[in-house]
């Protein structure tokens, strides 16, 4: 099939790759906005034209040229999964459990004849509950199917001892995204929280309850997970890695928390023996068990009833589906409306067998020459990071030779495992898509817990082929580039070396920074959590980083509201560090070139920058700009071009800039790490 890229180009169409029809960069007026002067809002300067001709879709709370590509990507998918749906392969095939789980979940008429039947057994469990001790085997149970009613107990590597994988529990519960929600006293928590009610009201309304008892239910839950709320981190707090290594044995959890029976419940998913546990937030699990203990019973059986409605209402019928939709579409993210079913089914469907389809993804859509040419790249990248390390004042030689070290040390995936996932043992058919789901999450819980005591399989990916994204294990100490994101506007194959640094070379700078950001510094070159900077050179970093903190502070969002320098320190420390390291790369791969052709009217300079600011480009609503400056530790899109770029000379430079435009910082305040 064939895509049009309209994201960073009026170029050719991007087609099947083998056919060679690439895409290239090009500016122009049509994109940009040149009544903006650079100095005054470049991101307006550079993104103007394409917002304009990118208005947001009613089924989009956020669409940006990073959306666009995701898009793109998912029409990739849609054609395997259709095509594998369409083979009828043999039972027990790749092709066969991927029709058919898309196939189950887009039969709306049977989902809509069942209504919450799938749920009945689930529900009936709770209203059979009878004993306190009655609840623990159910809460298990619910952990098997990862539908989470409390906690998270999930396998890792251990933040001390990278090479083994330990379980861990991570605070969980609650309905709405973020403690905030329940505990704020401004008047969009407040809004929120009342929306909350209705919602879950209609969820018990729809489940058999009269309108009085789902009220009367839907304020029991509130109550509880406000509870739950109190006792969380907060987002800032679990960005300490330190206070969340917390570890213990199974005696020592059950000491932590002894009013919670942790051996009935570790027995409930076939951990009796889990050996090593990192309680990451010590004071929720000991709400938690408090909270088992003098809780009523109805109250316990209200929330857990809850959950599996909640959990699961994207699974159900339109009524449940909808009513999902009007609270966490409509009234958390501003969303007109829901997007159209496939793309919901085929995400679901990508989810529950995401290397299966990444198999399929990768041999239609990703060539080895785009593997090829990232590698050089990376490699680039990580040659132009030591130059930087050599190049810091603030930095102690002592602490320059670890940071070579550690940046040496980091390993590099791209494109697609070495080694995929084996689905033998997931059973899946056409019957039913909440079937379908819940058999997945038991599978993959399975699979989770099975490396549990087991060294760390280093050749594992927590991505998918498919997904437009990459990302930084600080235990790994790797970076990874999944396929789908090395297309435009990121990676052009046959494109312009300054877009591409720009771009794509900004990207793995930045994954690369995290391993160096507030952050990831804590982490040394084997993955482990140690300390291996002096303090006076930890001294001067957080000096630095403070300026970063204080800038974007500053920024107001929304009237009144202004970002969060803080829970986005370690995203902003990246964008800062790969825009210098990806700059240096370029002009050390330029060095033997003399001079570069202006293209579009624009120097090869002035090219980094844009194909910069292009990649976040984005129309957004004021509800998902207040959600993402509450929940996300990313910045929003033009604050990652207006935050960064004017604490750069070369952004200067390139564009002739001087103390008079807006955007000016004095040299002396502006934030210089790596």
């Amino acid at each position: 099939m064939l895509v049009c890229a309209a994201s960073l180009t009026l170029g050719a169409c991007q087609s099947n790759q083998s056919k060679k029809e690439l895409i290239k960069p090009v500016f122009t007026a049509d994109d940009m906005d040149l009544s903006v002067k650079p100095g005054e809002n470049f991101y307006q300067y550079a993104n103007g034209g394409w917002m304009k001709q990118h208005p947001l879709p009613d089924d989009k709370s956020r669409f940006g040229s990073f959306d666009l590509l995701a898009e793109q990507s998912k029409e990739k998918v849609k054609t395997i999964v259709e095509k594998a749906a369409a083979e009828k392969g043999a039972e027990g095939s790749l092709s066969q459990k991927i029709g058919d789980f898309y196939g189950a979940g887009m039969n709306t008429e049977v989902i809509n004849q069942a209504g919450y039947t799938p749920i009945q057994p689930l529900l009936d469990k709770v209203n059979n509950i009878q004993t306190k001790a009655d609840i623990t085997p159910f809460i298990s149970e619910l952990t098997r199917l990862q539908l989470t009613p409390l906690f998270y107990f999930y396998a890792s590597a251990d933040q001390k001892n990278s090479e083994m994988t330990i379980a861990g529990i991570y605070q969980s519960g609650l309905g709405m995204p973020d403690r905030d929600y329940y505990l704020s006293d401004d008047e969009t928590s407040v809004k929120l929280r009342e929306a909350y009610v209705v919602y879950l009201t209609k969820l018990f309304t729809m489940t058999g309850n009269t309108e009085d008892d789902a009220a009367a239910l839907a304020q029991t839950v509130m109550a509880f997970e406000t509870q739950l709320a109190e006792a969380s981190n907060t987002r800032l707090e679990n960005r300490n890695p330190h206070a969340t290594y917390n570890k213990v044995d199974v005696d020592g959890l059950s000491q932590m928390a002894p009013q919670f029976p942790w051996k009935a419940y570790l027995k409930g998913i076939d951990m009796e023996n889990a050996g090593d546990i990192n309680v990451n937030q010590p004071t929720f699990i000991k709400e938690v068990a408090l909270m088992y203990e003098v809780e009523s019973l109805d109250t316990w059986k209200a929330f857990l009833s809850s959950v599996v409605i909640r959990k699961t209402a994207s699974y159900l019928s339109d009524d449940f589906v909808n009513a999902n939709f009007a609270f966490y579409g409509e009234a958390l993210s501003g969303q007109k409306a829901m997007e159209p079913r496939w793309k919901r089914i085929l995400e679901s469907t990508s989810s529950a067998l995401g290397e299966a389809v990444g198999q399929l993804f990768v041999a239609e859509y990703f060539p080895p020459a785009a593997k090829e040419r990232m590698d050089n790249l990376v490699e680039n990248l990580r040659i132009a990071f030591g130059q930087r390390i050599d190049q810091l004042e603030w930095m102690s030689d002592e602490t320059k030779t670890a940071a070579h070290e550690k940046l040496a040390a980091i390993r590099v995936k791209i494109g697609y495992p070495n080694k995929w996932r084996d689905y033998t043992e997931l059973k899946i058919d056409a019957a039913s898509y909440l079937d379908n789901v819940l058999a997945s999450n038991r599978f993959e819980f399975a699979y989770e817990m099975g490396k549990i005591g087991k060294a760390v399989d280093k050749d594992e990916w927590r991505m998918t082929p498919q997904t437009v994204n990459a990302y930084y294990s600080p235990v790994g100490n790797e970076v990874v580039f999944p396929a789908a994101i090395l297309q435009p506007p990121f990676f052009y194959l046959d494109g312009d070396d300054a877009v591409n640094y720009g771009a794509i070379g900004v990207v793995i700078g930045h994954e690369m920074t995290h391993g160096f950001d507030d952050q990831g510094r804590l982490y040394g070159k084997d993955g482990n959590l140690q300390t291996w900077w002096t303090d006076e050179d930890s001294e001067r970093f957080n000096s630095r980083t403070q300026i970063l903190v204080d800038q974007f502070n500053q920024i107001e969002v929304l009237p009144g509201k202004y970002a969060d320098g803080e829970l986005s320190l370690g995203e902003n420390i990246a964008d800062l560090g790969g825009l210098a390291i990806s700059y240096q790369a370029y002009q050390n791969a330029i060095k033997e070139k003399g001079n570069i052709a202006d293209i579009d009217g624009f120097t090869d300079e002035q090219r980094f920058f844009l194909g910069y600011s292009r990649v976040w480009a984005q129309n957004i609503r004021d509800k998902e700009i207040l959600r993402r400056t509450k929940t996300d530790v990313h910045s929003l899109g033009i604050n990652r071009v207006n935050g960064p770029l004017p604490n750069l000379q070369e952004f200067y430079d390139a564009f002739n800039l001087d103390k008079a435009a807006a955007l000016f910082i004095s040299p002396e305040y502006r934030a210089t790490i790596w």
